[in-house]
């Protein structure tokens, strides 16, 4: 079992947890524990987030999403994860190889699903047309990430961002 006891206002270094768990076990127990993340919902321009929980070598956090809110293309700096929806329904969009070209392949996630992607993982989520919420986690915490276009079916790095500094 995660280990959330500690109030949210409190440094995340404070909140534990003695073994490292998968990111989509940590994303479905939180998802399960609607009074813990509830309220913290909160819908607003730029997207809201809010760091859930964490523990030794992980991190989770929570996401609001309003209808067309993105995350733009990107990876997790190689860090693994998964995100589960508990509001609302997210679309994610992969780079897939279609006859010698890169382009975005899109699948719908909904309620109740649970997203892993391991370390090499890159994409784009979004909000559909309604008002979503997600509980995210990566193992190891984020670092860093990798922001990309897709052009003319090529792919590019953009901007590399720091978590915390960027």
């Amino acid at each position: 079992m995660i280990d959330v006891r500690r109030p949210l206002a409190e440094p995340a270094s404070r909140v534990t947890s003695p073994a490292l768990p998968a990111p989509s076990s940590i994303v479905a127990e939180l998802a399960g524990r609607p009074g813990l993340w509830r309220p913290l919902v909160e819908f607003r321009h730029p997207r809201n987030y809010v760091r859930l929980a964490v523990g030794h070598g992980w991190e989770a956090w929570l996401l609001t999403w309003l209808p067309g809110q993105t995350t733009g293309l990107h990876d997790h700096g190689g860090s693994a994860g998964a995100f589960a929806v508990v509001e609302g329904a997210l679309d994610e969009s992969l780079p897939v190889r279609e006859d010698g070209r890169l382009v975005l392949q899109t699948a719908r996630h909904r309620v109740g699903s649970v997203r892993p992607f391991g370390e090499r993982h890159l994409h784009d989520v979004s909000a559909t047309d309604v008002p979503a919420v997600s509980i995210h986690a990566y193992a190891p915490a984020l670092l860093a990430m990798t922001r990309y276009t897709l052009a003319d079916g090529e792919l590019t790095a953009v901007v590399n961002e720091r978590v915390g500094a960027d």
